[in-house]
């Protein structure tokens, strides 16, 4: 009987032999080798794919994901590793895009985008999604992209001759290609660097016609790349040698070629390139006629001096190339750009390369502000498309941001909640200009020029309107919105310029965990840290600036996120301690606009209790304005609630009338209920202050059986609760929900 083999070996030989068939599988159905034939019948079955562009396969990449809204999903980078996915930039993205369309409708990538902004903006973020997108996507069927090499056989058709003449046997060869040879039949493969297209391959006088037979879509349009572009030195003096040797018969030249796709990797240098600043060029040639496979070659071709391109420009063409920091390196190492961008070649030592490469560059702003200033500015202007990348003005994803960053800053430490929300908002506060109230027409200036830095960021992030505003107030406000975003997009010194990067709030936070002697992340630490930030003022540029009506006041700002933190502790709180409930005040909201409704339509509502049609409740609505401390006219005011309604309901028709969230539509009002019955919750607050600061006196540990008074019973029941609510509700732990307990009675109450 044969012995089965059940043990590790064995395990490993069936685990092996699944891991070969599903190599052998994925290598074959990638048509990873074709001769030149089996390419051509690609090109023929789907000629859009096949002649694409850098800038057109690069547009196709960033489609190929989606998007989401105004949202390309590329930049979530799901595919690769979220926690490097870029939060916003959104008009970014979309600039970078419609410069890529338009290098498509020209046929040529004849400008150097450059990404510009402060330090810590994303701009190196945007193109590595980009990079990495490419990487994902050439792994794909639908982007499948095809170099060629040089194939000179060996025994087969004897040494001697290796492809170019008659076999040992004396007989012509039978004119197969020779892509698929084994390694063992091979003498000398010659690679070509460059990645030429392998369309290159037909001559420039014949390839008109070739590309007139293909069946191109209406609106496809052919780059100068693949309708001009031609072999690079090296393979253009092998193909003209092989050309001589077989007498003028083209296919006997194709049978040397072997079209082989490859996979873009900024890794391994293909397609896919990163030029930092330093002193070098960026593109050389060396002579590689000490190589084994051209000793190989047959005797007709090595007389020929060939050379292999090396360098930045040569590892990334047919993808990307970044230029990291573009403007700290002196810009006449750059000249050879306006030539590049203008023809789509490059010289090098000698010799002309084609490139189709979308070059993207990198600069803060003092770099692109000193470049301005340079004799030549002009003619590299011409050649580039400025797309700025601002620091985010949403405190919201600003959040998100650090949260992306939190998990390795703070190891396995607790984060409190507010903390990351804290910090965003205190930077998003520091970056907000005043607007402008000369800028927009006299029924709005006087309401703009109100505008709090605390409301504009409100606005920004959540829509969120004042609510000292009356309801015609509010809606002019929301009709300008675009305008108020936009002020000072055209202006050099523009919103989201200035003020703490990312890459500073990271070391805040960082340095806010270590000083807690408690080991967790919290806004008391924070706030703490950014009061000693805020004295640093010779560091940074932005901690000096005037303070113009409330902005760019980080000091003040401090104790607005501050303020900002106790409101939604505050509440927070309440509702772990029941003395409020959210739904409750909704309920009451909810009941308040289906009276006021029915009053303004004279309707009946139906009484859930005596199921008899009844005329709006107007001591329901009584109440609820002096709870909401209405001061207008209230019908005045009910009409506006029910404009506000209609407006909502049209932005939103996903939201029916009975699911909508009041909450949500009028979050101010539900502010006022919530503050309305602040006095009366008081007292409550303090008993369970008293138990919670007691307990802290003693030392600490379990929050259970410490005190003798029943109505010290009573409060440490009820704090046990709120602690347990606190960290089944909003993530707090033992630690931080006490000492956030301790520190909003300390300040509200």
């Amino acid at each position: 009987m044969r012995e089965v083999n059940t043990g590790y070996n064995g395990i490993m030989t069936i685990g092996a032999e699944k891991i070969n068939k599903s190599i052998k599988d994925e290598y074959e159905n990638q048509n990873r080798i074709l001769s030149f034939e089996e390419f051509l019948d690609q090109v023929r079955s789907d000629p859009a794919r096949y002649l694409r562009s850098s800038a057109q396969y690069l547009a196709d990449m960033m489609d190929s994901f989606g998007r989401d809204g105004k949202r390309f999903k590329l930049f979530n980078q799901d595919f690769s590793d979220p926690r490097f996915r870029l939060i916003g930039q959104e008009q970014a993205q979309e600039s970078i895009y419609q410069i890529l369309k338009s290098f498509i409708r020209e046929g040529v990538n004849n400008k150097l985008i450059l990404l510009h902004g402060p330090n810590g903006s994303a701009k190196s973020s945007i193109i590595s999604c980009l990079i990495r997108g490419l990487e994902e996507y050439s792994q794909r069927p639908e982007g499948a992209v095809y170099r060629f090499h040089w194939i000179f056989p060996a025994d087969r058709y004897g040494k001697p001759g290796l492809g170019l003449g008659r076999g040992t046997d004396g007989r012509e060869d039978d004119g197969q290609s020779y892509a698929k040879l084994a390694d063992s039949e091979i003498a000398a493969r010659i690679s070509c660097e460059l990645r030429d297209h392998p369309l290159f391959l037909v001559p420039l006088k014949q390839r008109p016609g070739l590309l007139r037979e293909l069946n191109l879509p209406k609106d496809f349009i052919l780059s100068e790349y693949i309708q001009k572009g031609d072999l690079s030195q090296k393979s253009k003096k092998i193909f003209e040698a092989l050309l001589r040797s077989y007498k003028g018969d083209f296919r006997k030249v194709l049978r040397h070629v072997q079209v082989e796709r490859f996979y873009i990797s900024k890794r391994y240098r293909e397609a896919a390139v990163t030029i930092e600043p330093q002193m070098h060029v960026d593109a050389t040639a060396q002579q590689v006629t000490m190589d084994r496979s051209v000793s190989m070659l047959p005797s007709s071709l090595q007389f020929l001096s060939l050379f292999d391109l090396h360098g930045d420009i040569v590892d990334g063409n047919r993808g990307l190339i970044e230029y990291n920091d573009l403007l700290k390196r002196p810009l006449d190492a750059y000249k050879y750009l306006l030539t590049t961008t203008e023809t789509g070649t490059v010289s090098i030592s000698g010799t002309t390369a084609f490139i189709d490469s979308v070059l993207v560059g990198t600069s803060n702003e003092a770099q692109l502000d000193a470049f301005k200033e340079y004799p030549d500015f002009s003619s590299f202007r011409a050649r580039m498309e400025l797309v700025r990348v601002p620091y985010l003005l949403d405190y919201k994803k600003e959040t998100e941001i650090y949260k992306t960053q939190v998990r390795r800053l703070a190891g396995d430490c607790h984060v409190a909640p507010h903390t990351l929300e804290s910090a965003a908002l205190w930077a998003v506060l520091c970056r907000l200009k005043k607007p402008n109230a000369s800028h927009y027409p006299g029924n709005f200036a006087y309401l703009v020029n109100s505008i709090t830095p605390i409301e504009k960021a409100r606005l920004f992030a959540e829509g969120i309107m004042p609510s000292r505003l009356s309801s015609d107030e509010r809606k002019l406000l929301k009709s300008y919105m675009e305008e108020l975003r936009a002020e000072y997009a055209a202006v050099q010194y523009y919103e989201g310029r200035v003020g703490p990067s990312p890459r500073e709030m990271k070391i805040i936070l960082f340095n806010a965990l270590e000083r807690n002697a408690k080991g967790i992340l919290s806004p008391l630490g924070l706030l703490a840290e950014l009061e000693d930030f805020v004295k640093r003022t010779s560091e940074f540029e932005y901690l000096r600036e005037d303070v113009v009506e409330g902005y760019h006041d980080c000091r003040a700002f401090i104790q607005t996120a501050r303020d900002s933190y106790l409101d939604g502790l505050d509440s927070e709180i309440r509702s772990c301690l029941g003395i409020h409930d959210d739904k409750q005040y909704e309920s009451f909201l909810r009941k308040y606009i289906l009276h006021v409704t029915a009053h303004l339509k004279k309707e009946k509502i139906r009484n859930p209790v005596t199921d008899r049609l009844e005329g709006a409740d107007l001591t329901l609505m009584d109440e609820f304005e002096k709870v909401a401390g209405v001061l207008e006219d209230r019908e005045h005011f009910r009409q506006n609630i029910m404009t506000q309604l209609g407006v909502y309901a049209l932005e939103n028709p996903e939201a029916g009338r009975e699911g909508m969230n009041y909450a949500k539509v009028f979050p101010d009002l539900m502010k006022r209920i919530r503050d309305f019955y602040i006095d009366e919750h008081s007292q409550l607050m303090k008993r369970v202050y008293d138990v919670i600061t007691l307990f802290e006196r003693v030392g600490g540990g379990e929050l259970s059986g410490k005190f003798p008074t029943v109505e010290q019973q009573e409060a440490e029941k009820m704090a046990l609760a709120m602690v347990e609510n606190m960290k089944t509700k909003f993530g707090y732990n033992d630690v931080s929900a006490r000492e956030a307990f301790v520190y909003l009675v300390q300040k509200r109450y």
